[in-house]
């Protein structure tokens, strides 16, 4: 019979849905056409297929081709499905025993030599395959990134006449080998020892480290916006090994690198202010992820805050919410993970020191306030701390005590999420309506302080259980059951702005 499937996956976002490659040999003149949806690259497969079995030297049957990548309705892109097309004609044709193919899927891009060239989004491929039962094989160029999936059969090879040989039983290809991650924690991130004095800063930076919460820094220059912000990967708690693979998974769809010595520090972005939409979100043609998914379980850092676009700006409203977003074409829609932690910083006018006591702001009441108006309320209203910095003093400089260092500091947050996993399992900030009522319950005294200070600051409605998350965490650094006077203060205090 000749006829032969070969299993692979396509690309989705971050899902790698399973593709038959269906190749079928039939009299009439020789050639060889691809069906099923394919993008221009997957229709050049043909002519990268055909030399690299040449070169390999093996048989190119001399009978007409048809390649069938099913589903027909699934676009398929990139050349991620040359190993396959090329094994599923050697197997029509007799070159590879048909039954080796049933238990494997493949995934790699064919040179003209036969040699295989590394794809992007091989991780969700390798996932989706280990779950299914199925044993994987990719270039070597992907190798330590396929291993990173606990308990799956990846090997790893250079060409196609290696893969033929394995699957033939003469040569066993290796196993697909990762180095081991780093387990010093501390040299992978900047110190919280190195910022001197701020301890109002520092403490904000705690409480959202221990929830999750997001937190606008706003000050003059010089005040140590940036420099703290850079610090809050080093307080949060290791990612798990599902966070740390579902980060993973969107690097190697966005065609990044995985650090494995940085395994299970989570994400530090910084884009810069001149960032489009489409950086920031995702999107494209082909849709890829932006700086909100490749921040999925860590941080991103918007500084100078006011300068971004507007538009730009608004497009974090839902997925700060939701923790996801939708990216939606004529052909396809993709959905990224992007339950991120945003940390912005800001001036607090045009000119960077309104405010200061040396009196070098010259900026008119009504430029601060169209400068504070390019951030609109309702993203305001999703930011739990709000703080503003105050200049460093010289005396608090030239001390040469450092502050508390990160590894303290990230003991008492460790600790603190651990009670807000025990209690709703998951950090405080993500809490819904229902969870928010349950677990941040108030005395009579505390209500009636928190009504007081809705009316007198206008909260609306999710800055008010916004300030009883914040007041939760708080209560959770403290290792207290419930909500306090004193946790619920200062908890208000950072809806100052």
């Amino acid at each position: 019979m000749s006829l032969a499937v070969v299993y692979t996956r396509a690309q989705t976002g971050v899902a790698a849905p399973l593709v038959s490659c269906e190749v079928h040999l039939s009299g009439g003149l020789p050639g060889t056409s691809i069906v099923g949806l394919p993008e221009a690259a997957v229709k050049e497969a043909r002519d990268r297929v055909r030399s690299a079995i040449l070169n390999a030297q093996l048989e190119y049957p001399q009978r007409r081709v048809t390649v069938n990548l099913a589903p027909a309705d699934l676009p398929k892109d990139g050349g991620r499905f040359d190993l396959p097309i090329a094994l599923g004609i050697l197997a029509a044709n007799g070159g590879v025993p048909r039954d080796a193919l049933a238990d494997h899927e493949f995934v790699g891009e064919l040179a003209l030599s036969g040699e295989l060239r590394a794809v992007q989004g091989v991780l969700p491929a390798v996932l989706h395959a280990t779950r299914q039962g199925r044993r994987v094989i990719v270039p070597r160029g992907n190798g330590a990134e396929a291993a990173l999936v606990a308990g799956a059969d990846v090997r790893v090879a250079d060409s196609l006449l290696a893969v033929c040989a394995h699957l033939a039983g003469r040569e066993s290809l290796a196993p697909a080998s990762v180095a081991t991650p780093s387990t010093n924690f501390d040299a992978q991130t900047p110190d919280l020892a190195d910022v001197r004095g701020q301890p109002q800063a520092r403490r904000a930076l705690e409480i959202a480290a221990s929830g999750a919460h997001n937190l606008l820094l706003c000050g003059p220059p010089g005040t140590g916006k940036t420099m703290l912000a850079s610090r809050l990967p080093g307080i949060l708690p290791p990612l798990e090994e599902g966070e740390a693979l579902e980060l993973a998974a969107v690097r190697s769809v966005a065609g990044h690198d995985n650090d494995v010595a940085a395994w299970k520090v989570r994400a530090f972005r910084h884009p810069h202010h001149t960032a489009s939409a489409v950086a920031l979100v995702g999107g494209g043609s082909i849709p890829r992820p932006g700086e909100i998914s490749l921040a999925h379980h860590g941080i991103l850092f918007l500084d100078e805050l006011p300068e971004f676009d507007r538009h730009v700006l608004e497009v974090l409203r839902e997925p700060l919410e939701s923790g996801r977003i939708s990216i939606s074409r004529a052909a396809r829609q993709v959905e990224f993970p992007a339950r991120f932690q945003l940390v912005a910083a800001m001036n607090p006018c045009p000119c960077g020191y309104a405010g200061d006591p040396g009196g070098r702001c010259r900026c008119t009441p009504e430029s601060i306030m169209r400068y504070r108006a390019r951030i609109s309320g309702p993203l305001l209203d999703r930011i739990d701390l709000k703080l503003d910095m105050p200049r460093v003093a010289h005396a608090d400089l030239r001390a040469s005590a450092p502050g508390e260092s990160s590894a303290a500091v990230r003991e008492r947050v460790v600790a603190a999420r651990a009670r807000q996993l025990a209690r709703a399992g998951k950090p405080n900030a993500w809490l819904g309506h229902r969870e928010t009522e349950r677990d941040c319950a108030l005395d009579a005294a505390s209500r009636s302080l928190l009504e007081r200070a809705s009316e007198k600051l206008g909260l609306s409605a999710r800055a008010y259980h916004r300030v009883l998350r914040v007041a939760r965490s708080i209560a959770d650094l403290d290792a207290a059951r419930d909500i306090s006077v004193t946790h619920l203060s200062e908890a208000i205090q950072f809806q100052r702005f």
